[in-house]
Order: structure tokens, then sequence, then C-alpha cells
């Protein structure tokens, strides 16, 4: 199986100038880990994802004013459509990540995103079931604020 096979064509892209508070309720509505940061300036492709938004907040920064270009990863690794799902989780796994952002030959715009998720789903053959909150707090101890 390939990445065209498992990533979503529906890639949420967002610009340098966007703020933290703003890319997480966009990530939120949009059920997503990650955004593609553009910066048509520079022609630049970067990432944000869950997790920088997590270390930042965790660093104490304000979400109003932290923009998406100070926690963009812009040193990407890109995926191909015709890489095998071996390839793109080898890529996840030394790099690091969980997304990929997927390009086709020359074009500058992103036709797609591949996440570890995306892949497990192609790899399994469990129907897919939503986890309430209920079943979740079972799962996962409760660490005091």
């Amino acid at each position: 199986m390939y990445v065209r096979n498992a990533m979503s064509t529906v890639v949420l892209t967002i610009g340098p100038a966007h703020t933290l508070r703003q890319a997480a309720r966009l990530m939120s509505a949009r059920r997503v880990g990650a955004a593609v940061v553009l910066d048509t300036d520079t022609s630049g492709l970067g990432i944000l994802t869950e997790r920088d938004i997590l270390n930042s907040l965790g660093a104490g920064e304000d979400p109003d004013r932290e923009t998406a270009q100070a926690h963009t990863t812009s040193d990407v690794v890109f995926a191909a459509p015709g890489w095998t799902l071996d390839e793109a989780a080898c890529a996840m796994v030394h790099g690091g990540f969980r997304h990929l952002i997927v390009l086709d030959g020359q074009e500058p715009e992103p036709v797609g995103i591949v996440s570890v998720r995306d892949i497990i789903r192609c790899r399994t053959t469990v129907p897919e079931q939503r986890v309430g909150p209920e079943q979740r707090a079972g799962r996962v101890d409760a660490v005091p604020a």
C-alpha cells in the first residue's frame, strides 16, 4: 500500500502570522493534529503540530502572542504519493515525528498529509470505533493540576 492510499487530501494550511490560539482552534475544528504553514513571501512550507503548541503552552508562552512562524518546523521531510507506507513509517521513526507533508513532483502546494494514525488505519482490520471521554478516563491516570 502507498502513501496516496492513506493520506488525507484535505490539508489545513495556515499562514506564519496565525497565532497559536488561532491555529489550535482551526486544528481542533477540523480534528487534525497538524497544519501546513505556508509562507507566501518565501514560498516555504513548514508544519505546526499539536505538540508544538503544547510545548509553547508548557513553557508559559501566551498563545495569543506566539505565532505559528515561531514554532513551525521548517526542516521538513516530505513524502511522495508513490512512497510505500513502510517508507513513510521509517521516515517518521527516523525523524521522530508523526506527520509527513505529501508533495507530488515539482508542485509547491501539498497534495496531502499522512500521519501515523493513517498508516495504522491502513494496516489494521479492526473496525474504527470512537472512544468517548468515559472510556478514555479509565485508561489514563489523572494528573493533578
